[in-house]
């Protein structure tokens, strides 16, 4: 089963980057998920912007970017400067007048445009966006801290976004509380990639080549 696992660095040691990075990158993560949080349009702060610039120079694999702000048209040009070309940025179809005007300027810079759902966001009226994005990033807890459980309501929405996934070429990955039996459950469904933060990956006693292992196990076993 082709997934893409996408360690969350919010979870990871902030004042061990570079090991983080190198572990990570060593041990078959595909990307790393870099949470940029505004304060309010979650009541929260995560990763800054200098973590991101780092992350881009540093990183050999391609970065999965989610920008969870308030109208990000008006403050997203910092954030993408430093991005290369691959690279995804979702932003959250609730948090923006002209969400579709972000993913264009995400596009016309070489990066992927996603579009983040927050669990009470359905998939209705979105038609239009995903003839533009390449990504969907379905949130299976409440944005804005790690540590939560997984909301299984948001399971309906995901069986209809994987029904009409082909029709409009994108691809779907799921962020909060994922586990390997997630992993197992939603795979062969159709889910191309998989955030993982402190139910799988971080704060184990296990190094990471083994649990990122035992990920892509899980979905071969699905």
């Amino acid at each position: 089963m082709g997934i893409e696992l996408f360690p969350s660095m919010m979870c990871a040691d902030h004042g061990r980057f570079a090991e983080e990075l190198s572990a990570l990158e060593k041990a078959g993560a595909d990307g790393f998920h870099i949470d940029i949080m505004d304060g309010r349009f979650v009541p929260n702060y995560a990763m800054s912007l200098g973590d991101l610039q780092y992350f881009a120079h540093a990183a050999c694999v391609p970065l999965d970017v989610h920008l969870m702000m308030e109208h990000p048209t008006r403050y997203m040009e910092p954030f993408l400067a430093p991005l290369r070309p691959g690279d995804t940025v979702y932003i959250h179809a609730e948090s923006d007048y002209q969400p579709a005007a972000a993913l264009r300027e995400i596009a016309e810079r070489g990066l992927v445009p996603g579009i983040a759902l927050n669990p009470g966001t359905g998939a209705e009226g979105l038609k239009e966006l995903l003839k533009i994005a390449r990504r969907v990033l379905v949130m299976t807890v409440n944005p804005g801290r790690a540590g939560q459980k997984y909301l299984s309501y948001v399971d309906e929405k995901l069986a209809e976004l994987l029904a009409v996934k082909e029709k409009y070429g994108f691809e779907l990955e799921l962020d909060g509380a994922i586990g390997a039996g997630t992993i197992k459950k939603h795979a062969p469904a159709g889910v191309k990639g998989f955030v993982l933060g402190t139910s799988l990956l971080f704060g184990k006693d296990e190094p990471y080549d083994r649990l990122i292992t035992r990920a892509r196990e899980a979905a071969d076993r699905g």
